[in-house]
């Protein structure tokens, strides 16, 4: 695996190091040891799959409270989103900035998402399937989540048509 820290301190792009031959190729998706040595979670308690039917579902911004903070590894599996983190760790020089990521299926790409930190996609494509791998059990009394359009954030999401699920319309704002 390729470890890419973002300019979030903590939040990696992985990608896959391809072992190719005429067969297609072999990949690691997963290493204890080689998470670890980055600094990362390692142990993972839940996975989580995504479905979503529409090109322009928007997911997001969500995150879990203490002390059921979680760090998520994503993956697209089918299709392609845009993928945004915003840094929600008040300590943190770069709290309230955001990045985002294009993970599809095509590409195989990953992005890790530290605790503290918001997660929210758009798809790209019809028939998207996201998998995620948790360090923490989902708790219901400690779910939050930001407005994927908060003015504070300015997060430059993909033009076109959304759709977006009443609950995360009536999100608040960091801010508040």
């Amino acid at each position: 695996m390729i470890f890419t820290e973002t300019r979030l301190a903590g939040a990696f792009v992985i990608d896959l190091e391809r072992k190719e031959d005429e067969r297609g190729f072999f990949a690691r998706t997963f290493c204890e040891r080689d998470f670890s040595s980055h600094g990362l979670e390692s142990r993972f308690v839940q996975c989580n799959v995504s479905y979503n039917a529409r090109k322009g579902t928007l997911r997001g911004i969500h995150y879990q409270a203490p002390p059921h903070e979680e760090a998520k590894l994503v993956r697209c599996t089918n299709g392609a989103i845009y993928d945004v983190i915003v840094d929600l760790r008040p300590v943190s020089t770069t709290y309230g900035h955001w990045i985002s990521v294009e993970l599809s299926a095509d590409t195989r790409r990953m992005l890790y998402v530290p605790k503290g930190f918001g997660h929210g996609f758009q798809t790209l494509t019809d028939q998207t399937e996201v998998l995620y791998q948790m360090s923490d059990f989902y708790e219901p009394s400690s779910v939050r989540g930001i407005r994927w359009d908060d003015p504070g954030l300015q997060v430059e999401w993909p033009p076109g048509d959304r759709v977006i699920s009443v609950a995360d319309r009536q999100l608040p704002v960091l801010r508040q």
